[in-house]
């Protein structure tokens, strides 16, 4: 009698194995490189925001050097690095103590590469003298003298 065939351990992947490993393999390369593409895309974002925060301190400067209250009001346009430019304004108002003022900014900047210009308002206060009615810095000073005598005399 022939000896029984044995039936012996396959030594190698199915088809179907191969098949469901390879989706796999797919699957997760496909979730990988959408992360890595996500990643670059936030350094980018990063990026271009960094440029825009160093291009508005630029412009921001140009109106804390400005001596002259009036010509500050006016705002101006200021030439900036890569063929762009920047619009400022400022609406500057008396914050109710000498020589100090609110400043309420507004920067444009424009990119020959953007279809929209990039906008950012802030406010902020400002002590300066030179921007100083003298009628109107006298007579605050004075109110300010007075709240401190009174205040003195009331609390000791």
């Amino acid at each position: 009698m022939p000896p029984p065939l044995s039936r012996t351990k396959p030594t190698a992947f199915t088809l179907i194995e191969v098949l469901v490993s390879l989706a796999i393999f797919a699957f997760a390369a496909m979730v990988l490189g959408t992360t890595y593409v996500n990643v670059l895309t936030g350094y980018a974002a990063v990026a271009q925001r960094n440029g825009h925060d160093q291009d508005l301190r630029l412009v921001r400067a140009v109106l804390l050097t400005e001596p002259d209250r009036n010509k500050a009001e006016a705002g101006g346009d200021q030439a900036l690095p890569g063929n762009r430019t920047a619009h400022w304004e400022a609406r500057i108002g008396e914050a109710g103590v000498a020589d100090l003022f609110r400043i309420r900014f507004r920067c444009a900047i424009r990119d020959p590469a953007q279809a929209q210009p990039w906008v950012r308002e802030e406010s902020f206060l400002l002590l300066r003298p030179t921007w100083s009615d003298p009628a109107i810095r006298d007579r605050l000073r004075e109110a300010a003298r007075t709240r401190l005598e009174k205040n003195r005399e009331s609390g000791g």
